[in-house]
């Protein structure tokens, strides 16, 4: 099977691989169930990060700021952080550090989408985030999708990080179910008047720009019920474990303070339990929304909880996708209808060429 014959127009050969050990062989099983349950799809919309590749990779490439940020600029601040870091502490010499240095000014000052720095080709990438919905609403996670053994609700304890080493690479073999769902959703484009032309025009272009897709793997978001759907209360996280204690933390810690019901300056160890506790019988008129607040927190830790209902707010742990488009010369970088929350600009002081941070004009 030759796959140079892959064009802008033409997406590249599939290679499937049918599942031989009895985990993947379950997943599959799932992913099958899953599609009768909630087989239609709900885009949210793009989500970006940074991809790199070296000399030598062929057409793989390896994400080096996770796949999560909400717009483009946020991902060029990542790649700024990680090129000023890079020259501060890893580089080999001062003509390494210098052209490091040369990229992280050029990302201060303009919207830089790739650049080349070090021997190596960095490119911001976009991803479009979906779930899968049915009957039942938005997908919740499937009884395969990774679990620990004993749920750590530590608010310190250490979680997997979100994209940590994946390659993103279009011959990889694909299962049965993730080549049906890659073809399926090939031809995704917006539509509807909720998208302003340029925009719709922007996405029907992208189908022949970049004709492939390629499935980043599964995240999982908190979301709450809404009027039109669901909406995110969290941003995407490795595991549905993580975006569960995201949610116990906004229950105990966050949302409390939010709404006045514990002091901003208390002590950042007091939350919704302790503070309820520490009120006892006190004539406390914060007391009784705490106690809910505690309340809804232990039917969380209660179990792998993936719905809670309170104060009239239909919580859910979702299992969210990403779709990244795939062309000729590699993935998808960032439309030029894509919004930017934020100008680029100076976020670490400078270094010297021995990487010395020199101060501040």
């Amino acid at each position: 099977m030759d796959r140079g014959d892959a064009g802008p127009d033409r997406p590249r050969p599939m290679v499937v691989r049918v599942p031989v050990e009895p985990v993947e062989a379950a997943a599959e099983a799932d992913a099958v169930d899953a599609v009768a349950r909630a087989g239609d799809v709900a885009v949210r919309g793009p989500l970006f990060g940074v991809a790199a590749r070296r000399p030598g990779d062929g057409p793989r490439w390896r994400v080096v700021a996770a796949v999560a940020a909400g717009c483009p600029q946020l991902a060029r601040d990542s790649l700024n952080s990680k090129l000023w870091f890079r020259a501060k502490d890893e580089a080999k010499d001062r003509a390494e550090r210098r052209d490091l240095l040369a990229a992280v000014a050029r990302l201060e000052t303009g919207r830089v989408d790739e650049l080349v720095a070090a021997g190596e080709r960095y490119r911001i990438v976009r991803a479009e985030e979906y779930a899968g919905a049915g009957s039942g609403g938005i997908e919740e996670p499937r009884p395969t999708d990774p679990e620990p053994p004993v749920p750590d609700w530590a608010r310190n304890a250490a979680e997997p990080e979100l994209d940590a080493d994946l390659v993103l690479d279009p011959d990889a073999p694909v299962t049965p179910t993730q080549a049906v769902e890659q073809l399926a959703l090939r031809g995704l484009h917006y539509v509807g008047d909720r998208f302003p032309a340029d925009v719709r025009a922007d996405s029907r272009q992208a189908l022949d720009t970049h004709p492939d897709v390629l499935l980043l793997p599964p995240t999982f978001t908190v979301v709450e019920q809404s009027r039109g759907g669901w909406k995110p209360v969290s941003g995407p996280h490795p595991t549905a474990h993580a975006a569960r204690r995201s949610l116990e933390f906004g229950l105990t810690w966050a949302w409390p303070r939010m709404r006045g019901l514990i002091p901003v300056s208390t002590d950042t160890h007091t939350d919704a339990r302790t503070r309820t506790a520490a009120a006892g019988g006190r004539a406390d008129r914060h007391a009784a929304e705490l106690a809910a607040y505690a309340e809804a927190a232990v039917r969380l830790r209660a179990g792998r909880v993936n719905r809670l209902e309170f104060r009239g707010t239909v919580y859910r742990i979702a299992r969210t996708r990403r779709l990244l488009r795939w062309g000729p010369d590699g993935p998808e970088g960032p439309r030029r209808t894509d919004l930017n929350s934020q100008d680029p600009a100076r976020i670490h002081p400078p270094l010297d060429e021995d990487g010395n941070v020199l101060p501040e004009d």
